[in-house]
């Protein structure tokens, strides 16, 4: 694999790698900033890519990752955190706490650990799609292998998927 141009995707690549991830930092030239934009510029499902929302939890981060067929609810995600209120994050402090910007944050690689939610639903697809540091990289992974780098919590975060057409069929469970 070629280095990736960006010093953020590139730093990326070597944290995974460092991970024992399996998949590569992959470049999609015509933008990954969203899940339909990410979808079609890899071929996928637009449920396969796992969307990395930052909320604001009274001044501390969470990390949502959602499929990209469906939103986070809010409410459902404060009353299973027992907190009053998860509120949308702005820009910057998405960026204080991620090291990264709105549509290219990735599961890892923050300055300091953030507390990670994992969307159920993207345990559907075999293989999703997350950020790679930067609007338009991405690398494959799988939703075990995302509970395992983020240390995060399987989760229902939303009302499952908006359209169930963009939904692959069950995983099923391969012997490695």
């Amino acid at each position: 694999m070629s280095r990736p141009a960006h010093p953020r995707v590139a730093a990326l690549a070597g944290l995974l790698a460092a991970a024992g991830a399996d998949g590569e930092v992959r470049e999609v030239p015509s933008g990954a900033r969203t899940a339909a934009e990410a979808a079609a510029g890899l071929g996928v499902p637009v449920g396969a890519i796992a969307n990395s929302l930052v909320f604001d939890v009274g001044g501390q981060p969470l990390l949502v990752l959602t499929s990209g067929a469906h939103r986070v609810d809010t409410a459902r995600v404060a009353t299973l955190l027992g907190v009053p209120r998860v509120e949308r994050a702005s820009a910057d402090f998405v960026r204080e706490h991620t090291g990264q910007p709105i549509g290219g944050v990735a599961p890892i690689g923050h300055p300091e650990p953030i507390g990670t939610l994992v969307d159920v639903e993207l345990a559907r697809h075999e293989r999703v799609w997350a950020a790679a540091g930067h609007p338009s990289a991405v690398f494959p992974t799988t939703y075990d292998e995302l509970l395992r780098l983020t240390g995060g919590t399987p989760a229902e975060v939303g009302d499952g998927p908006t359209d169930a057409a963009q939904v692959a069929a069950p995983r099923r469970t391969a012997a490695r």
